[in-house]
């Protein structure tokens, strides 16, 4: 027996048992890796550098490649050091650490993309508004809410997780610490608390997804009403990927914590834990830039500024 008192470090889910896997797993990791900094690094040089791409929706694409870059570097690093030094062990603090990065990254995360949808809203339902509704002072307001609610989010779940008595062990069934798996270790019926401001989190998580798949109604309804085809492709094409990175991401968190009981398993929680907290950061930059020509074409003449100067 013991408590969250006396626990000084937890024990994460292992990716494989033997040498080779485990050096196998690290290399497969780095690449992910290095491969979601250079895709979220390069969207945000360029929008940085390119003043064409200085409108509300770079601004927003901006802010959400630093959130991937924040989410994936809580998670995957640890992953692979645990693989290359052939450990399970990551500390109390470190574990709490984790755990309030990734609530705050994945929150705000889902927040921005709300944020993004409303605009897509008023780019293409209100398009004569777009400068007053969405000016640069409106930009940064909703920015900062977006990441103030990422924060806010985060210090209430990592308070209330590890205020809760530890008395089921150390070992995480997780690569990573996240509340489900450590609420998994409380001993007492105060994780009730924690089940209770889940519910309620979820409830405004839902509220912004209806929010979403409403605002993309009506999107719809005003691109189809488009006369030209041309005008049709340019405004499918600012919205679609936007519409992509949404549902690979909510389809994702919400299987992974509202799968059904009876086909959970380790491995199974391992691949889809994976799947939302590593996959979205690493392919949204090929998301957005595969069918944003304005992205591609700014890219490229980045890509030649620095090639010959």
């Amino acid at each position: 027996m013991s408590n969250s008192s006396s626990t000084t470090k937890f024990l994460l889910l292992a990716f494989a048992d033997t040498r080779e896997l485990q050096l196998l797993h690290f290399w497969l990791f780095l690449g992910i890796y290095l491969a979601a900094l250079l895709g979220n690094g390069l969207i945000n040089t360029t929008v940085a550098c390119d003043h064409c791409l200085h409108t509300p929706m770079y601004f927003f694409l901006f802010n959400l490649s630093l959130l991937d870059l924040g989410s994936i570097s809580t998670t995957l690093p640890k992953a692979m050091g645990n693989s290359l030094w052939d450990t399970r062990a990551i500390s109390y603090l470190g574990c709490a650490a984790q755990l309030f990065l990734l609530a705050f990254f994945v929150s705000a995360e889902f927040c921005l993309l709300t944020v993004m949808a409303y605009d897509r809203f008023v780019a293409i339902c209100h398009p004569l508004h777009y400068g007053t509704l969405l000016g640069s002072r409106a930009c940064v307001h909703m920015a900062a809410a977006a990441w103030g609610s990422g924060v806010l989010h985060a210090v209430l779940h990592t308070a209330n997780t590890f205020c809760i008595p530890l008395c089921k062990g150390n070992a995480v069934d997780q690569f990573f610490c996240e509340i489900p798996q450590i609420l998994k270790l409380s001993c007492s019926h105060s994780y009730l608390r924690e089940v209770g401001l889940v519910v309620v989190s979820a409830c405004l998580f839902l509220g912004c997804f209806v929010f979403i798949v409403l605002s993309y109604v009506q999107i719809f309804r005003a691109v189809l009403r488009i006369p030209s085809e041309q005008g049709r492709y340019k405004a499918f094409s600012t919205c679609l990927p936007h519409l992509a990175v949404v549902s690979l991401f909510v389809s994702t968190v919400v299987f992974a914590h509202l799968k059904p009981p009876s086909i959970s398993s380790p491995s199974l929680d391992l691949v889809v834990s994976f799947l939302y907290s590593v996959v979205p950061p690493a392919v949204n930059p090929l998301i957005y830039s595969m069918r944003n020509q304005e992205l591609k074409e700014a890219l490229r003449k980045l890509a030649q500024w620095t090639l010959f100067h």
